[in-house]
C-alpha cells in the first residue's frame, strides 16, 4: 500500500480534514457497543464466565474496521492523488538521421500507385518504424527548403507530419541543393558519431541558390553520410504539367528525368550510396547500409505530466463495502 504513495501529490489536499470522521465513528461504535450490552440477573455469575466465547463474538469488530477502510479510501479518492511531474534523462543507442523529401508537383506522377509522393511517404514511414532508437528529422523541399521537424525520437509526431505532406506547400521547382543544405544545417551540430541524410527526389535541380554538389561538399565537411534515392520509373510517366485556373492539375505523359550523375556524385563524396527507387527494395537496401554503421548513445530528457492515481483507492473502497456487506449479511448477522 505504501508504494502507491511514492511520488504522489494531492490536487485536493484540503479534503484531508475528512479523516476526522474516523475517530468520531470509532467513538460512536464504542458508545453503542457499551449501551447495547445485555443484562441478566443471576444468583451466581461464575457459571456464565466459564461459558466459552465464540469466534464470531470475538471478531464482531471486523465489519466496522472494514467500513473504516472503505471510508478512508473514499477520502483519498476525493483528495485526487496524482503522480508528480518530473524530468527523466534517458540514454538510447542510435544514430541521427534527416530525411530530405522532394514535395514538388512532379512527385504526383502516376507511375507509382497512387503517385510517387505517397509511395515515398510510405517508404519513409516504414523506415522510421524500423529505427525506434534513432533520432530522425524531416526536411521538405521543392523550389525552396523547409525544416518540417527537427531531430527527435518522437516518431509518432514525425509520421503524422509525413502523412500530411502535399505539393504546393512551398514554391514550385526542385531545389535539390537547398534541400540537402538545409538537412546538413539540421544535423551538423549533432553529437552522434554517425550522421546520415537520406535524400529522396524524382527530378533535376532547377531552383535554389545552392548547387547540389556544393551542398554535398558541405555535408562531407561535417562528416555526414548521404544516401540518395531517385524516385521514378523508366521511360514516360503521367505527370502534372500545369495547374489550371480552377486550381486543378492537368496531366500529360512526359519523360522521367532524374539527375542520377549528380546524386551519385553527392553520395560518393560523402561515403554514401545512390539507389533508384523503382520499388520498396531500394529503401530496404538503404536500411541495411545504415544498420551496419557504428551507433552512438543519445541522451534525451523526457518530461512526464501528472496523471490521476485515484483508481486503486476507488477499487479498495468498493471491495471493502462489498466485503462488509457479505460479512454482515451472512457471518456476523446476529452478533453486530
Amino acid at each position: 500500500m505504501l508504494e502507491i504513495f511514492n511520488d504522489i501529490t494531492f490536487a485536493a489536499f484540503h479534503y484531508v480534514w475528512l479523516f476526522l470522521i474516523i475517530p468520531i465513528i470509532i467513538a460512536f461504535w464504542l458508545w453503542r457497543k457499551n449501551r447495547m450490552q445485555a443484562e441478566i440477573k443471576f444468583s451466581d455469575g461464575g457459571l456464565i464466565q466459564q461459558l466459552p466465547v465464540g469466534w464470531k463474538v470475538r471478531m464482531r469488530w471486523l465489519p466496522y474496521f472494514i467500513r473504516l477502510l472503505s471510508i478512508s479510501a473514499i477520502i483519498v479518492v476525493l483528495m485526487r492523488p496524482q503522480s508528480r511531474s518530473s524530468w527523466k534523462e534517458t540514454k538510447t543507442e542510435g544514430i541521427d538521421i534527416v530525411l530530405a523529401l522532394d514535395i514538388s508537383y512532379s512527385m504526383l506522377a502516376k507511375d507509382f500507385k497512387p503517385n510517387r509522393l505517397e509511395v515515398a511517404k510510405e517508404l519513409a514511414i516504414d523506415f522510421i518504424n524500423e529505427r525506434p532508437n534513432d533520432r530522425v528529422g524531416l526536411v521538405i523541399f521543392s523550389g525552396e527548403a523547409f525544416t518540417s521537424c527537427p531531430l527527435t525520437t518522437d516518431h509518432t509526431v514525425l509520421t503524422n507530419l509525413l502523412q500530411d505532406l502535399q505539393p504546393g506547400q512551398l514554391e514550385s521547382g526542385t531545389a535539390i541543393g537547398s534541400g540537402l543544405a538545409t538537412a546538413v544545417a539540421r544535423i551538423k551540430d549533432s553529437k552522434a558519431k554517425s550522421k546520415v541524410i537520406i535524400l529522396l527526389t524524382d527530378g533535376v535541380s532547377n531552383a535554389g541558390e545552392i548547387a547540389p554538389i556544393t551542398a554535398g561538399e558541405i555535408a562531407k565537411t561535417y562528416g555526414i553520410r548521404t544516401y540518395s534515392i531517385g524516385i521514378g520509373s523508366y521511360g514516360k510517366a503521367l505527370t502534372p504539367v500545369v495547374v489550371n485556373q480552377l486550381g486543378n492539375l492537368e496531366y500529360d505523359y512526359v519523360n522521367v528525368e532524374i539527375d542520377e550523375p549528380t546524386m551519385k556524385k553527392i553520395s560518393s563524396i560523402t561515403n554514401g550510396k545512390y539507389f533508384r527507387a523503382a520499388d520498396k527494395k531500394s529503401l530496404s537496401s538503404v536500411l541495411k547500409e545504415i544498420d551496419r554503421m557504428e551507433k552512438s548513445f543519445i541522451s534525451e530528457k523526457n518530461f512526464t505530466n501528472k496523471s490521476e492515481r485515484y483508481l486503486p483507492f476507488a477499487l479498495i473502497a468498493i471491495a471493502c463495502f462489498l466485503l462488509e456487506f457479505l460479512l454482515r449479511e451472512f457471518i456476523f448477522r446476529n452478533t453486530v
